[in-house]
């Protein structure tokens, strides 16, 4: 038991996961802060809200985890299209996780929506890590 948790620990200590961390949480502040002015501010629903903070923290976190996070030097446009694509289509998938935790939160168990939105957010995150690290930024022998 305490070699496994010496192991998971050293996992986390990586370079890459503790990139991955940091430019989470400044995804995850990108879609709050969205959300949060669209909604309290601005008073928009929490649908359009949701969605808006979802289009500029995916866009943040695109370049970031091709970057900084898995530092992907693809070689060539179909590299980079491939990327494009997958990490959007994974993001979409993501947005659905979202979606549907924002509407079983707000509407049906009436919770703030703020901690709505970070409660939401810790699960899309390890739902993203899995897709990035092993589908879209997987590193190939090319």
């Amino acid at each position: 038991m305490k070699a496994a948790l010496k192991k998971l620990f050293r996992a986390f200590l990586t370079k890459e996961m503790l990139a991955y961390i940091f430019f989470g949480i400044c995804t995850t502040l990108v879609n709050i802060v969205v959300f949060q002015v669209c909604t309290a501010l601005l008073r928009w629903n929490w649908a359009l809200s949701n969605i808006l903070a979802w289009i500029l923290s995916v866009l943040f976190a695109f370049i970031t985890n091709k970057l900084f996070v898995f530092q992907s030097k693809g070689a060539g446009l179909k590299r980079f299209l491939w990327e494009t694509v997958t990490f959007f289509g994974a993001r979409i998938l993501s947005l659905g996780v979202d979606m549907a935790g924002m509407w079983l939160l707000l509407d049906l168990l009436h919770v703030n929506s703020l901690l709505s939105k970070i409660l939401v957010n810790v699960v899309v995150i390890v739902v993203n890590y899995i897709l990035s690290k092993f589908v879209i930024f997987r590193k190939t022998s090319s």
